[in-house]
């Protein structure tokens, strides 16, 4: 039988709260990945340079190499964190959602920037999470090398298995790098796309209005 419609607005009392102690152990997430060789990959960035006729003997391009190795570590590098989750001891049953969540990855076929938004919601089952959660979920997946359709279904399947809740909706549009600087350079183009599971996809009306408030449904 279907369920009724989904409100919007989350109570105050889903926000984070890093002094309370959690009812059960948080889980800590980290990103498991092989070890960073900094020396290794900025010798690496210099040859790459060479290879393409950039010479990095002048002052401004002498630490280019570096400097393009560090930052692609960073991209790399998701920081951990605690997904501490609470008891829903007020039976909250509707729509939980952050909207407008930074993303920024890098393409897996060009190593281009991909930068964008996230909306992620869920229905609550048993328990719920801080909001900045959320984000920080969105931001451990996009940490490597990705395509957006495989990042959105990571989140929406890790928040599934995880938190359990009756209904997970993630939407992501991004501007890739890939589309705009080089190739068909389709200045000003973005893709959407979307993974809905539980309530949030069977349910026609609870998936209509995730849709609407991310504004995917236009």
């Amino acid at each position: 039988m279907a369920e009724s419609p989904r409100r919007t607005t989350a109570p105050t009392d889903l926000l984070d709260d890093e002094e309370t102690a959690p009812a059960r152990p948080a889980l800590r997430v980290v990103h498991e990945a092989g070890g960073i060789d900094l020396a290794a990959a900025e010798r690496a960035a210099g040859q790459f340079l060479e290879a393409l006729g950039v010479s990095t003997a002048s002052e401004s391009l002498r630490g280019t190499p570096g400097r393009m190795a560090r930052a692609y570590a960073e991209l790399f590098t998701p920081r951990p964190f605690d997904l501490t989750t609470f008891p829903n001891d007020e039976g909250y049953d509707e729509l939980v959602l952050a909207r407008r969540i930074p993303v920024r990855t890098v393409c897996e076929h060009h190593l281009l920037p991909i930068v964008g938004t996230a909306h992620v919601g869920y229905l609550p089952g048993a328990r719920i999470l801080g909001l900045s959660k959320l984000a920080r979920i969105v931001e451990h997946f996009a940490c490597r090398p990705q395509v957006q359709e495989r990042l959105t279904k990571q989140v929406a399947d890790w928040l599934q298995t995880n938190l359990e809740p009756k209904g997970v909706g993630v939407v992501i549009e991004a501007e890739h790098a890939c589309m705009t600087l080089r190739g068909v350079q389709a200045t000003g183009s973005s893709t959407m796309t979307s993974t809905l599971l539980g309530l949030l996809r069977s349910d026609a009306r609870s998936r209509s209005e995730f849709l609407a408030l991310t504004g995917a449904a236009g």
